[in-house]
């Protein structure tokens, strides 16, 4: 950030207030506290785990279950390394399979095998219960709605910053 947007902002403006850093701090944990729940019932229980299954759900959905790498990438969130990985170690237990984008020679495609659907289907009863367990029935109804909602703004305001220095200044100042 520069000089002078530095002088601009109040130090008032920079601190998170009390009552904002124990919500803040209550986030972090509870979505830590979660994804390691949610994952921790994958490990034990289902033959996927928590990232292969979120992978499986997102090619289940596509046309004919299949996606560029790119656009699952972002889908997950996920670093285009990470999940070069993950499929690689899908793909050799026949999970997933890759091949060139039609008309790209540079793109490549993840499909879901018919294997790949029957795992799904196999694990998806357990996760929604871990889900509906662990999240779902802690909150009232009208807070769960309310948490859908809350998300997708911080979904997207995380979105638009890009994660990257300028995004964050530009979302920022």
């Amino acid at each position: 950030m520069g000089e002078v947007a530095a002088e601009t902002i109040e130090e008032s403006d920079v601190w998170l207030t009390e009552d904002q850093q124990g919500s803040w701090r209550h986030y972090l944990e509870g979505t830590a506290r979660f994804v390691e729940a949610l994952g921790a019932v994958h490990d034990r229980s289902l033959d996927l785990s928590l990232g292969e299954y979120s992978l499986l759900v997102q090619l289940s959905e596509a046309p004919e279950r299949t996606m560029r790498m790119s656009t699952l990438a972002d889908g997950l969130v996920l670093s285009r390394s990470r999940l070069t990985h993950t499929v690689a170690r899908m793909e050799a237990r026949g999970l997933v399979a890759r091949q060139a984008a039609e008309g790209d020679r540079r793109g490549v495609n993840c499909t879901m095998t018919d294997a790949g659907f029957t795992a799904l289907e196999a694990s998806a009863p357990g996760h929604v219960a871990a889900v509906r367990r662990i999240l779902v029935d802690a909150l009232d109804p009208e807070e769960f709605a309310a948490l859908g909602r809350i998300m997708a703004k911080v979904a997207a305001s995380s979105k638009v910053s890009g994660g990257t220095e300028e995004g964050l200044t530009a979302l920022c100042d």
